[in-house]
């Protein structure tokens, strides 16, 4: 655990990364900056990372993906044929580092956005040696990769929310409060935090022309729903996996409060992020959260209730009462570090969100196109983001 700012909201104080508040709305990734740039994705197989590479090829990037085998059956990774729009898939383990190193030597990467992670709470608690091995070496072996290539690139990691010291509090967590996590898997994300912050103060400061070769910062963002998402032990997927099988959906914690988002929302944040580390990375190479409007934290019943309504049928849910590991309870995220630096601010309400979640899974439902149903919902976002500015 590491110390941090305890006060109360009125006397909190905000790290920032200078005065970069020009109050322009929600700004959209520059298509020329990924035009052909070498992009390694780690974690392209999962739900956040096929996301993430069909937005990245629509940019024009050249990427190089790295990452397991995809987790789930179905996956959005196969459904949506993501491998066919990637420069190459390699299928391998963070934790294998020859195998790393040498994909990275063969990519020469630009940027480079790590996802790759066990990202489970539950299998977290059943399964804490692969957590940390995944989440905490894994990291190291990509940092160490990167600072024995001695090429510039830019390095957004992705953690998450879970890293802070969740003292179930009635506000947001800031970027310099106290991280920690209760349970393995929120603990090892807060240990990633501190690995990537040790590689960054010794290996990767600003060197005489005042730049870094390896410009690094980390996104912690909230809980992520989107379509295509079958991970287990989440609710989203859980409630479309039961409502496909016309069966009600039990729930742990329906009272348990989170930052819902879609999951293009925290993506554009990567995308954002790895920009400005571009421009000036002396600035931005500091820790971010990317998190909701303050009225999409939202209990569990309510996302549950919302998508049964939207979904029809007689969907229905009911509460688990058995027994099963801590979670936190109440989880916010302040984001006033990150739309006053980084001109990020969410521009899709949940109520919408779970409309485009509902449209993907009866798509998948209907046997339909899902990388052109995929597609069409970032384009129809990146239109959004158009109206926004």
């Amino acid at each position: 655990m590491v110390s941090g700012d305890k006060r109360a909201p009125s006397g909190r104080s905000t790290e920032t990364a200078g005065p970069r508040q020009t109050g322009q709305g929600a700004i959209n990734p520059g298509r020329p900056f990924w035009k052909g740039r070498r992009v390694l994705l780690t974690g392209h197989t999962g739900f956040k990372g096929s996301w993430l590479s069909l937005w990245l090829d629509a940019l024009g990037a050249d990427v190089t993906g790295f990452a397991l085998e995809p987790p789930t059956r179905p996956s959005l990774f196969e459904e949506a044929k993501v491998a066919g729009v990637l420069r190459s898939s390699r299928i391998a383990d963070i934790r294998d580092f020859p195998r790393l190193k040498s994909a990275i030597a063969e990519c020469r990467p630009e940027v480079v956005i790590h996802m790759a992670a066990q990202s489970v709470v539950r299998r977290g608690y059943e399964d804490p040696v692969e957590t940390y091995s995944s989440n905490v070496m894994g990291t190291v072996h990509l940092l160490e990769a990167l600072r024995q290539l001695g090429r510039p690139c830019v390095v957004v990691n992705v953690t998450s929310d879970k890293c802070y010291e969740n003292k179930e509090w009635d506000w947001g967590y800031r970027e310099n409060d106290p991280l920690g996590g209760h349970d393995p898997y929120s603990n090892s994300k807060a240990c990633a935090e501190l690995v990537t912050a040790a590689f960054r103060d010794s290996y990767f400061q600003a060197g005489d022309a005042g730049r870094v070769e390896v410009a690094v910062a980390s996104a912690r963002a909230g809980n992520v729903i989107g379509g295509g998402d079958w991970t287990t032990d989440q609710l989203v997927p859980d409630l479309m996996r039961a409502f496909l099988g016309g069966e009600p959906c039990m729930i742990r914690s329906p009272s348990a409060v989170r930052p819902w988002q879609f999951v293009l929302e925290p993506l554009r944040g990567y995308l954002v992020l790895a920009e400005r580390l571009s421009e000036d990375s002396g600035r931005f190479a500091s820790s971010w959260n990317f998190g909701p409007a303050e009225a999409d934290a939202r209990p569990v019943s309510w996302i549950a209730d919302e998508l049964a309504r939207k979904w029809g049928n007689r969907a229905s849910w009911g509460r688990d009462a058995g027994a099963h590991p801590r979670e936190a309870h109440y989880l916010k995220l302040d984001v006033s570090k990150t739309k006053a630096c980084l001109d990020w601010q969410p521009v899709l309400p949940l109520n919408q969100a779970l409309d485009w979640i509902v449209e993907w899974y009866r798509a998948f439902q209907g046997r339909n196109d899902l990388r052109r149903l995929t597609r069409m919902q970032i384009e129809r976002y990146e239109g959004l983001l158009h109206g926004a500015r």
